[in-house]
C-alpha cells in the first residue's frame, strides 16, 4: 500500500518546488504536475507530485491524518 499526502505549493522553481504540508515544508519533484502553480494542492507520494488535487478535499484528508496519532509523522523524516 502507498500513502500520497497533500500538500500545498509555496514556491515552483521548474521541475522542483517547495510544498507544505500542514506547516512542514518540503523539497518536492513537480514534473508530473507541469499545470500546478504556487497555491495549487497536490498529492505527494516518495517526493513528486502526482496529481492535482482541490482545496477542500486536501483540507477534509489533512484533517483525517491529523486525526491518526502520529499520522503525519512520517513526513517529517
Amino acid at each position: 500500500m502507498c500513502l500520497g499526502v497533500p500538500g500545498r505549493i509555496m514556491v515552483r522553481a521548474g521541475e522542483m518546488g517547495t510544498v507544505d504540508f500542514d506547516g512542514l515544508r518540503r523539497e518536492v519533484c513537480l514534473s508530473y504536475t507541469p499545470e500546478a502553480r504556487p497555491g495549487d494542492y497536490v498529492i505527494v507520494h516518495v517526493g513528486f507530485a502526482i496529481s492535482l488535487l482541490d482545496e477542500a478535499e486536501a483540507v477534509r484528508t489533512l484533517a483525517v491524518l491529523r486525526a491518526i496519532p502520529g499520522g503525519l509523522d512520517e513526513i517529517s523524516r
